[in-house]
């Protein structure tokens, strides 16, 4: 019994993570437009019908501009927060309503924790999954951290976290100082640093896996994201670490770290196939 992790595709153009468990499909985001979540899925040999549920994290475009669309196309259940809700107008029916720190039982085997974490002009939340035991995290979309995310993510199996941007290249880039100053305050994104140091806070031996998701296409690179994470994490860490960019999906992780599956490795890894390898 394992738990597959498949990020679709990760950036400012849109979001959406697989989770796949023996009793449910679920969504973590739904940023892309019908037809790209139908090609992604299509990858997986899945179908939007296919998908049990959505959870959405916040309500901007690029993480839940396509949920209210995959309730009036297939009929998808849309987990989200009121505000959430309120601002992506999804259909009352399909509606599931949660607050944070409260769990949610997605299916007998699966479950996710909400928990708040501060990013301006939204209700955002990071999402613990529980299955079979094992815990993996998805957070994304926040400028800084507090004990209480850490308390829920320490010990976590695996990991998916942002790493928006280096922090050299969003000063020298060509974005507004507005723009740099919301991007780098405190309800804007992670740098790769701020990644770093908060994984070297909630890494331990339980962790197998990493992947670094949401890196800017202006104002990161991914070997500056990787090397930067690494170098905080230092000994902490000796599993996996994946980078996750925007014309997913490239790759599964399993929550299980002895799974083997169509070539994967002892540590639970599956690079998926693409049409055009």
């Amino acid at each position: 019994m394992s738990l597959r992790i498949t990020h679709l595709g990760s950036g400012s153009k849109g979001n959406a993570t697989l989770l796949e468990s023996d009793r449910a499909i679920v969504l973590i985001d739904q940023g892309f437009s019908g037809r790209s979540l139908e090609r992604r899925l299509a990858r997986m040999d899945l179908h939007p019908t296919d998908v049990d549920a959505i959870l959405v994290t916040h309500h901007h475009g690029d993480h839940g501009g396509g949920a209210l669309q995959s309730q009036r196309r297939w009929g998808i259940p849309v987990y989200a927060n009121a505000r959430t809700a309120e601002e992506l107008g999804l259909l009352p029916e399909l509606w599931r309503p949660f607050v944070g720190l409260e769990a949610l039982n997605i299916s007998d085997d699966l479950a996710a924790l909400p928990v708040p974490v501060p990013h301006s002009g939204s209700d955002n939340v990071a999402f613990v999954v529980s299955h079979a035991g094992r815990r993996a995290a998805f957070i994304t979309d926040l400028g800084s951290w507090t004990e209480e995310l850490v308390r829920h993510v320490r010990g976590c199996e695996h990991i998916s976290i942002e790493s928006n941007y280096d922090a050299r290249l969003l000063e020298e880039g060509p974005y507004p100082r507005s723009l740099k100053e919301r991007i780098g305050g405190p309800g804007g994104h992670l740098s790769n640093d701020q990644t770093g140091r908060f994984l070297a806070e909630v890494v331990d031996a339980s962790t197998k896996s990493i992947t670094l998701t949401h890196l800017s296409e202006k104002n990161n690179r991914p070997h500056l994201a990787e090397s930067t994470v690494l170098y905080h994490l230092d000994d902490l860490f000796q599993g996996d670490i994946r980078i996750s960019l925007q014309d997913g999906p490239d790759f599964s992780v399993y929550l299980a770290p002895d799974v083997h599956h169509d070539g994967a490795q002892n540590e639970g890894m599956l690079r998926v196939g693409r049409e055009d390898s």
